[in-house]
C-alpha cells in the first residue's frame, strides 16, 4: 500500500470545524459510533449482515473522518494519506466469515494497515439501506420523488418516519423513460459500466420505485407497487428477460381488457434502469457526511473534519 503524502484528486472535503480546536475537545470514537449508530440502528439490518465497528480503540480522539462507499485497498491508501482516524464505509470489508487477517489476504492486510495507522472502520450496510435519510432515501431525494414511502416497509418507524428497504414515489413532473434515465446518469459519478434501460424509451415515466444496490430479488414487491419503472444495480439477463416479457404480455391482455388493471400505464411496467452499483450508493456519503457532523456539534458540541471520496470503486476499468 501507498501511503505518500496528501493527494486530494479523489475525496471531497466536506465540512471543517476541528481546527481551533484542542485535542481534548475532539470527540473520542465511542462518541462517534454511537452517532452514526443512531441515525443507523444496528438492528435495522438484515439478519445475515454484520455492520458496525470492524476495527478501532473506543477511546482514541477523532479529527478526521472520510466517507467511501467500498474498503478497498486504493480507498483505505487514500484515507491514511489524508490522515483519517475513521473510515466510514457502506460495503463492508468482512463480508463472508473470515478465519484469518493475515498479510496472505486482502482483507488482512487492509486490517493490518489500519490499525497500523490508527485508522478505524465503521460499516453502515442493511441497517443505512433501511434508515431514514439512508442510502436509499438520499437516491430517491437525487433522482426528484416526491411523497415518498419504502418499498418494503419495516415494522417500524425511525423518528415518527416510515423506514424499510428501498423508496416508491413520484416525480413532480412526468417525463419519458429516456429523459428519467438521461437525468439519473448526470446525477449519477461516471463509470464505465455506465447506465441500461429496458423499455420503450419513449413512454411516459411519472411512478418509480428505487433499491440501490442489488435489487432483482425485489421484483415482486416492485410488481405490486404499480410503478413505471424501477431503478436498481446488478440486474441480470435471465431475471429481467423474463420480468420485462411477462409485463409486456399482460399489458397486452390488459390493453385488450381481457384481465383488469393498467389503466395508468402507457406501456408494459415497469421498465428498468440499470445502474452502477457503488455510483448509485455514493448518492449516500455527502448527506451521512453532513448529518454526522450536525449531530456531534447538536449531542456533544463537537466538530470534526469530514471528507467523501470521490475514488471510482466500480471493478469495471474498461468498456469495449
Amino acid at each position: 500500500m501507498n501511503h505518500a503524502g496528501p493527494d486530494t484528486d479523489h475525496v471531497r472535503k466536506q465540512t471543517l470545524g476541528f481546527s481551533q480546536q484542542s485535542n481534548e475537545e475532539q470527540p473520542i470514537l465511542s462518541q462517534v459510533v454511537e452517532i452514526l449508530e443512531s441515525l443507523y440502528p444496528l438492528e435495522y439490518a438484515e439478519s445475515w449482515d454484520a455492520p458496525g465497528l470492524i476495527v478501532g480503540d473506543l477511546s482514541r480522539r477523532i479529527s478526521r473522518v472520510m466517507f467511501a462507499v467500498d474498503p478497498t485497498i486504493d480507498v483505505v491508501d487514500e484515507a491514511i494519506r489524508h490522515h483519517a482516524d475513521v473510515l466510514i464505509t457502506h460495503h463492508p470489508l468482512l463480508f463472508r466469515a473470515v478465519h484469518e487477517v493475515s498479510g496472505l489476504g486482502f482483507r488482512g492486510g487492509i486490517i493490518n494497515a489500519l490499525v497500523r495507522n490508527n485508522c478505524a472502520l465503521w460499516v453502515g450496510h442493511t441497517n443505512a439501506d433501511v434508515a431514514y435519510r439512508g442510502v436509499a432515501h438520499s437516491a430517491a431525494d437525487a433522482f426528484g420523488l416526491v411523497n415518498q414511502h419504502p418499498l418494503v416497509p419495516s415494522d417500524t418507524q425511525q423518528h415518527g418516519h416510515d423506514i424499510g428497504l428501498g423508496r416508491v414515489g413520484t416525480l413532480s413532473k412526468p417525463q419519458t423513460l429516456r429523459n428519467f434515465a438521461t437525468a439519473i446518469a448526470h446525477k449519477l459519478p461516471k463509470t464505465n459500466a455506465g447506465v441500461l434501460v429496458c423499455g420503450e424509451l419513449d413512454a411516459m415515466v411519472h411512478t418509480v420505485a428505487i433499491l440501490p444496490g442489488s435489487g432483482d430479488s425485489c421484483f415482486d414487491e416492485v410488481r405490486s407497487s404499480d410503478v413505471d419503472v424501477y431503478v436498481t444495480s446488478d440486474l441480470r439477463h435471465h431475471p429481467v428477460t423474463d420480468a420485462y416479457q411477462q409485463s409486456r404480455y399482460e399489458f397486452m391482455l390488459k390493453s385488450s381488457g381481457y384481465i383488469p388493471g393498467g389503466e395508468h400505464h402507457t406501456a408494459p411496467f415497469p421498465a428498468f434502469i440499470n445502474t452502477p452499483h457503488s455510483a448509485i450508493e455514493h448518492l449516500w456519503l455527502e448527506r451521512a457526511a453532513v448529518d454526522l457532523q450536525e449531530a456531534l456539534k447538536r449531542h456533544h458540541q463537537r466538530s470534526i473534519t469530514i471528507y467523501t471520496s470521490t475514488l471510482n470503486t466500480d471493478p469495471w476499468n474498461l468498456r469495449l
